[in-house]
């Protein structure tokens, strides 16, 4: 591969400045923007390019990938007379990482067909721990020849990629996996929460638990309760990984999609009005495992 490719990466966050770190230690030139001073500034010190003109930059890529945290951000960044269509060269390859909606995808997709730009809306999964060790899945959606050229550059990021089919499909797969991860962090949370209140150590009920017929991702690699696992957002006061507002607006992508299909969510729709209660309640920033701690006995 190319070490000269000129890659454009917006959104330095907790998933996308990682994957950006990755593609630099590949050895590609990478310029980052957010709009954290921060997060660029952690970029720029890990070797990463940083400009003060964000729309030359975009000119002269070759590659511009978007992480973003919800579909007005990225229908903000690709359209518009200051968007990225408008900047970009003929047959720069787009990749928007973001998990957004199905619909906003494939309208930015349209108008980016229209601009002879291939493009792909490649959202993720495997958390910050994925992103940061390069082992992401991706879901990606667009025509197979982009997929083709963007491949080499997901691999540096993932180890799983998956072609789901047409414009916004990637996106409809993520949110479908997202709703069933929801759902299964609080079944896991209720589940550990019912030992404990019954005498039982939470590890002692996550490792039987872990070996047997209810074992899942969220119980083995995320385990929601303090002190079960290391390296995990709930052994470090629910700060990093994936935010309740994050999961809350997936679980509501999920359910828009679920009345635009005729599909039938309830558990989706019970899991979005409780991370909705847990947000309401000043938890929105915290990683989506700390639900656990509202399903907490009450006192």
């Amino acid at each position: 591969m190319s070490v000269s490719t000129n890659i454009v990466f917006i959104g330095l966050g907790n998933m996308g400045l990682p994957m950006a770190q990755n593609l630099v230690r590949a050895g590609h030139a990478v310029t980052g923007f957010d709009l954290l001073p921060a997060s660029v500034k952690q970029f720029a010190d890990g070797g990463g390019l940083v400009s003060d003109d964000q729309a030359a930059a975009i000119q002269a890529a070759d590659i511009v990938i978007t992480m973003l945290p919800a579909s007005r951000h990225v229908l903000g960044a690709y359209l518009g007379g200051a968007g990225i269509l408008a900047q970009a060269r003929p047959g720069t390859l787009l990749i928007d990482c973001s998990t957004i909606s199905t619909e906003a995808a494939r309208q930015v997709g349209r108008a980016a067909q229209e601009k002879g730009l291939p493009m792909l809306d490649a959202p993720v999964s495997g958390g910050t721990a994925g992103a940061t060790n390069g082992t992401l899945t991706f879901m990606v959606g667009g025509e197979e020849a982009a997929l083709a050229a963007a491949r080499p550059y997901l691999e540096i990021m993932g180890k799983a990629i998956f072609h789901a089919g047409g414009s916004g499909c990637g996106q409809t797969v993520k949110i479908c996996n997202n709703m069933l991860l929801g759902i299964l962090m609080i079944g896991t949370s209720e589940a550990i929460r019912l030992g404990v209140a019954n005498g039982l150590d939470p590890k002692v009920v996550s490792d039987v638990m872990a070996k047997s017929s209810g074992r899942n991702w969220t119980l083995e690699v995320y385990n929601p309760c303090p002190g079960v696992a290391e390296n995990v957002p709930a052994s470090r006061g629910y700060t990093g990984g994936f935010g309740v507002d994050l999961m809350l607006k997936d679980l509501g992508l999920a359910v828009e999609s679920a009345l635009a299909s005729g599909a039938s969510v309830p558990l989706g729709a019970l899991s979005r009005n409780l991370y909705g209660l847990h947000s309401k309640a000043g938890s929105g920033a915290l990683d989506f495992s700390s639900i656990y701690q509202l399903l907490g006995e009450k006192t």
